[in-house]
């Protein structure tokens, strides 16, 4: 019996059934908030500090260089990032283009979903490349369900579909609720990108 199992059990005066194994997690971070990417790289420092292998997969950013992108090759190699998107979907206005942009970018995020080599993807605005329909849910669950027993990943961006939110094993909602954009103040570096 491991230490906290005892400890559980000692306090409760009764034998519980341990805890089940560790498994990997698919989790998806959406909403209108600001937060969502934060939230993830949150999640990918906290994973570092255990050692665990990160790589995260962007698919709207790559036409600048976000602070992410800049701290990442200091943490290199445990922490991966790739940004290979064509900018924001809306900016672009070509849809041929972003969906073949995006079919580049999902090609290489299945191969690092299945390749065994990390214990934490992430997949920041996938939900947006599958709310504008250049991303199958059902082909990105079907990746998920492949992937090792231990590999977590995690979905970020507005509009996640109901199909990928009833796969996930946790979902988080951000609201939006003030942002000072509304007041006239400017997107600034080390906050928003």
């Amino acid at each position: 019996m491991t230490e906290p199992e005892e400890r559980v059990q000692r306090a409760s005066g009764e034998r519980v059934a341990p805890p089940p194994k560790r498994t990997g997690l698919v989790i998806v971070n959406t909403g209108n908030g600001k937060g969502k990417t934060t939230a993830a790289l949150g999640l990918a420092f906290r994973a570092l500090g255990h050692r665990m292998r990160v790589v995260m997969i962007q698919f709207i950013k790559g036409q600048w260089t976000p602070g992410e992108i800049k701290a990442a090759s200091r943490l290199a190699p445990e922490l991966e990032v790739h940004a290979l998107g064509d900018g924001f979907t809306w900016v672009t206005k070509n849809p041929e283009q972003d969906r073949a942009t995006t079919r580049k970018i999902w090609e290489l995020a299945s191969e690092k979903i299945l390749s065994g080599a990390y214990d934490l993807v992430i997949l920041d605005e996938a939900n947006v490349a599958m709310k504008h329909g250049y991303l199958d849910p059902m082909e990105v669950i079907e990746v998920l369900g492949r992937r090792g027993p231990l590999v977590h990943v995690v979905l970020t961006g507005r509009g996640a579909p109901p199909e990928i939110v009833e796969f996930a094993d946790l979902v988080s909602e951000i609201q939006a609720v003030k942002h000072p954009y509304k007041q006239g103040v400017r997107a600034q570096k080390g906050i928003e990108f």
